[in-house]
C-alpha cells in the first residue's frame, strides 16, 4: 500500500508534467499504477484535484492550493535528505571538543591537523576548562568529546587513556644544587611550592598521593595554567610540580632542573572522554578513530612523534 507520503510525491510530478502517463516515466511506474494513485489521494480528501482531459491534466483550484504546499514541503525534505548526506560525508558539520590550555598545545595539536587535512570542511569548535568543566560541558551536550587528565571517576563517560605522563618536581637556577641529591616528599616541603590551582585534576592526583605517603602540602602560589608554573620555577620563586612531557623545552635548555625523589609519582593518562549513552556524531567518530589510529603507530614505533 502506497504510504500518504509517497502519494504526495505522485501527486507533485503529475503536477509538474501536466500528464499521468509522462509522471509515470518519470517516476519509473506504470499510468495505470499513477491514475490509481491520484484517484485514492482524492478519495482520502475528499476533494477533485485534477480535470482530466484527453490532452492530459490540469490542476483544479483545490490542487493548486495543495501543489504549493507538497512542492515546499518535499523541496525541504530532498534538502534535508542531501543535507544529511553531506553530514555522512563529512563534507560539512561541526566537531565541539573540551580541552585544557596544556593538553591542547603539547598533546592535541597534530591531531587536529590530521582532522583538518582530512575534513576540512567540518567546523571545529574548541572549549577551553578544566577536567572537571570539561566533564560538565559533554553532560550538557556543550562538546562532543573531552581530551582530560586521568584519572576520571565517572560511571556515565567512555574513557580512553591515549598517553602516560610522568609528574615532576623541577626547579630553576637558585635551587639548582638541589638537583644533585635525592629527595624526600618530606624534604620538599622546607621550600615554597609552585602548583597548579586545587581544582586541576593533575593537582589532586599529585596531592592525593602524596597524602597517602603522609605529606600534605600548602603551596605558596597556586596558579591557573601550567606555562605560568614553569615560569614561576624559572624565575626561582620556588620548588614547581610539573607534568615532565609538557616541560621537556625548560629542561632541555637548562632554564629548570628535575629534582631526583627517592619516591617516583606514579604515572598517570591523559586521555578522550565522551557520553556512554549518546553515540557520537560522524565528524567526532572520525575525529577518535584518527587519535587511536595514532596512538597504536606511536605503541608499535616508539620513535613516531605525529
Amino acid at each position: 500500500m502506497i504510504g500518504k507520503l509517497d502519494l504526495y510525491r505522485v501527486f507533485t510530478v503529475v503536477a509538474k508534467n501536466n500528464s499521468f502517463s509522462r509522471a509515470a516515466k518519470d517516476l519509473y511506474m506504470t499510468q495505470p499504477a499513477v491514475s490509481q494513485a491520484m484517484m485514492q489521494l482524492e478519495k482520502e480528501l475528499g476533494t477533485r484535484l485534477f480535470n482530466r482531459t484527453p490532452k492530459g491534466v490540469t490542476l483544479t483550484t483545490e490542487g493548486n492550493l495543495l501543489y504549493e504546499y507538497t512542492n515546499s514541503a518535499l523541496g525541504l525534505i530532498d534538502a534535508g535528505e542531501e543535507k544529511l548526506l553531506e553530514f555522512k560525508n563529512l563534507t560539512t558539520g561541526q566537531l565541539k571538543i573540551g580541552v585544557g590550555d596544556t593538553i591542547s598545545r603539547f598533546f592535541l595539536m597534530p591531531y587536529l591537523e590530521a582532522f583538518h587535512t582530512m575534513y576540512p570542511n567540518i567546523k571545529l569548535q574548541m572549549l577551553n576548562g578544566t577536567t572537571s568543566e570539561i566533564c560538565n560541558f559533554i553532560k550538557s551536550g556543550e562538546v562532543d568529546i573531552g581530551l582530560c587528565n586521568f584519572p576520571i571517576e565517572d560511571q556515565t563517560l567512555q574513557l580512553t587513556a591515549c598517553t602516560e605522563v610522568q609528574d615532576i618536581f623541577v626547579c630553576g637556577e637558585k635551587y639548582k644544587t638541589l638537583a644533585s641529591n635525592s629527595l624526600r616528599f618530606e624534604e620538599l616541603l622546607k621550600f615554597p611550592l609552585i602548583f597548579l590551582e586545587k581544582k586541576s585534576n593533575s593537582r589532586k592526583y599529585v596531592e592525593n598521593y602524596l597524602f597517602t605517603r603522609g605529606v600534605h602540602i600548602e603551596p605558596e602560589f597556586e596558579l591557573g595554567s601550567h606555562d605560568l608554573v614553569l615560569e614561576f620555577a624559572r624565575s626561582n620563586l620556588g620548588i614547581a610540580c610539573v607534568t615532565k612531557e609538557f616541560s621537556k623545552d625548560y629542561l632541555k635548555r637548562g632554564l629548570l632542573y628535575e629534582l631526583t625523589l627517592t619516591d617516583s609519582i606514579p604515572t598517570r593518562s591523559i586521555g578522550m572522554c565522551y557520553l556512554k549513552s549518546v553515540p557520537l556524531s560522524r565528524a567526532a567518530l572520525k575525529f577518535v578513530e584518527i587519535i587511536e589510529h595514532k596512538q597504536e603507530r606511536k605503541r608499535l614505533n616508539p620513535r613516531i612523534i605525529k
